[in-house]
């Protein structure tokens, strides 16, 4: 009997570079590509103003970019504050582009990629923002157009705010029912809320099947994710401070009481006795309810055998009563102070991002003009291409360093050999204008892999710059891109002051002192359910930041991965206390008294934890326990 070859495992930077995300067409994110930048062009062919058109442009193409599922609302906030700030480091990068010297200009890229790359440590919207304002400022000083600083920065927030607007107005048709006059009949301005909630109450359902399972840890990771995306979809900026219609106020009070079903099926899974059938198909119809945007009709009722299932079946109850009055209270928010963000962006894990987006700006800034003096790589007066590379390489955001940058190469390639096939063949400059919004269509499904949304960016922004009347520059583009790669890469493994590793760590902190919060309100036996519920949610979405950031770190090439050696056992053990805390939780509201078994547990997690600490290296409160 022959035995099996075990298949060739990969490294895992190289299985990362691979690996694609899945999921449905975003039908309605194709169609507002499709009319974000080409109209824009039209336009301004019109208007006599064609470079301004290409501002614009670009402007909607990075709008494109943070064009993300989630609720209409979030996105002002993940599409408007990015725009903003590209807008600014266009001016900036204009005037500095036109009034200062090559090498006082590199330095002063140079320090606003140290204070973007420093920004970026306080969030996605803020990475995002970092990367527009450096992405910007690189085309302000490297692009030199006809046009006045002043009505470039107004075309790029006229790109920015066409691409936005067509967010807020168009509907998404049939994103739940497949309906779209049911889509109006429920008012369609909530459907990335709507589908939010629905998320989570199927996650509650998918979690409570795979209680005492080996499925449950990853369906209670699948419940934390979301559970995020529901408190993202309500968190976008609003003008008033309560919800300001019935079906806002229903949605409102239908999260709120996803909450409690959360805690109870945590603790149940925490348990691991495995539940009948039934416990699921309560949260199952929950969720069909939010879809339907109807009453929820009668619920299964479990059995009360067990304080978890006493906790689910009164959170059946409150959801019965919520979804029929259509009122709920005050959502749980994550609010963070201006000290903690400055904390965070001056932080060890802020200064070691910060040194290394500004050294790859400025290095790539510094090469561009060299180069772009020396006519190396062709006759075109652009330079912004190598510089605006190195910022997206350097972004932890999209992938493991080397896996970026092998993903970077290959889609440049690929959209400059593909450009240069077509541009060979389309009239002009309609072709070029259809291109471009092909290309834009293309976007929302090129963001799955990193190489592909290069490869379709690279069409788009040299059929842009083409139509601007620069001649044909794919070789060009391919040797910066090289030549960025190049920079990034040796920069990205350069030793910096301090430990490497402190993004890992920082988040990896701010979990711990999540958790340590949630177990000693839940310890203090308070009757403040809604802090409870914020403090449980901050501590577990604080794992799950810092599980992506372990992941991320992992996948590095082993002379940066090896920094993070240790954390992701600290995580898992953080996991286990925050779901050992939500079954304290539980059950002290069940019994006023926890288990020998509960204390047994708590004093396990102390011990596993001060030790896993300690050689991790991170810096973690002591755990308060119950006597």
């Amino acid at each position: 009997m022959s035995r099996r070859t075990p298949a060739l495992a990969l490294p895992p930077w190289l299985a990362h570079a691979l690996r694609a995300q899945r999921g449905p067409v975003p039908w309605s994110a194709v169609v507002r590509g499709a009319l974000a930048a080409g109209p824009l062009l039209i336009a301004a062919d019109a208007a006599g103003r064609i470079s301004l058109g290409v501002v614009a442009a670009i402007a909607a193409m990075l709008a494109g970019i943070n064009d993300r599922p989630g609720s209409r609302r979030v996105s002002v906030r993940r599409i408007g504050f990015p725009a903003l700030a590209g807008a600014a480091g266009l001016g900036a990068g204009t005037y500095a582009g036109a009034h200062l010297g090559a090498v006082v200009l590199t330095l002063v890229l140079t320090v606003l990629g140290l204070f973007a790359g420093s920004l970026s440590a306080v969030g996605p919207v803020a990475s995002g923002a970092a990367t527009q304002v450096l992405v910007a400022a690189a085309i302000g000083a490297g692009m030199p157009l006809p046009d006045p600083g002043w009505q470039r920065v107004l075309a790029f927030l006229a790109g920015a705010g066409w691409l936005l607007a067509l967010r807020l107005a168009l509907p998404t048709p049939g994103p739940l029912t497949g309906d779209f006059r049911a889509d109006f009949r429920l008012d369609f301005r909530f459907d990335g809320e709507r589908a939010a909630v629905a998320g989570v109450y199927d996650a509650v359902a998918a979690l409570l099947d795979a209680t005492g399972t080996e499925h449950a840890v990853a369906r209670r990771a699948a419940l934390t994710a979301a559970l995020d995306q529901a408190q993202d979809a309500f968190a976008g900026p609003r003008l008033r401070r309560y919800a300001s219609s019935s079906a806002e106020r229903r949605l409102h009070a239908q999260y709120a009481a996803a909450l409690p079903l959360a805690e109870a099926a945590t603790a149940l899974a925490w348990a691991g006795e495995p539940l009948p059938r039934r416990a699921s198909e309560g949260p199952r119809r929950l969720a069909a309810a939010v879809r339907a945007g109807a009453h929820t009709g009668p619920l299964p009722a479990p059995a009360r055998s067990a304080p978890g299932l006493r906790a689910l079946d009164d959170a059946l109850l409150h959801a019965a009563v919520a979804f029929d009055r259509g009122r709920g209270g005050d959502l749980p928010t994550r609010r963070r102070s201006p000290g903690s963000v400055l904390r965070t962006v001056l932080g060890a894990g802020g200064r070691e991002y910060g040194l290394r987006v500004g050294l790859c700006f400025g290095a790539g800034a510094a090469v561009a003009q060299a180069l772009h003096h020396a006519q190396w790589y062709g006759p075109h007066q652009h330079w912004y291409w190598l510089p605006a590379t190195a910022v997206f390489l350097v972004k932890p955001d999209l992938g493991p360093l080397a896996s970026r940058v092998l993903c970077r190469a290959a889609g440049t390639v690929l959209g400059a050999l593909v450009f240069t096939a077509l541009a060979a063949v389309l009239p002009r400059p309609e072709g070029l204008v259809a291109l471009v919004a092909v290309a834009g269509a293309l976007i929302p499904v090129a963001t799955r892999h990193f190489a592909a949304q290069t490869a379709v960016v690279t069409v788009l922004v040299l059929a842009l710059v083409m139509v601007g009347g620069e001649p044909q520059a794919s070789a060009g583009r391919i040797g910066e891109t090289l030549l960025a790669c190049a920079i990034v890469l040796v920069v990205g493994h350069l030793p910096m002051p301090g430990r490497g590793g402190a993004g890992v760590r920082a988040r990896l902190t701010a979990a711990g002192d999540a958790g340590h919060a949630y177990l000693a309100h839940v310890l203090s036996q308070s009757d403040d359910r809604a802090r409870r519920w914020a403090l449980r949610r901050e501590a577990y979405r604080t794992l799950a930041e810092a599980r992506a950031a372990i992941a991320l770190a992992a996948a590095e090439l082993p002379a940066l991965a090896r920094h993070s050696e240790g954390a992701d056992e600290v995580a898992a053990t953080l996991e286990r206390l925050a779901d050992t805390t939500t079954a304290c939780a539980v059950h002290l509201d069940d019994t006023g008294r926890l288990t020998p078994r509960h204390l047994e547990r708590l004093a396990e997690l102390r011990d596993e934890l001060t030790e896993r600490r300690t050689r991790a290296g991170v810096r973690l409160p002591e755990l308060p326990l119950a006597g």
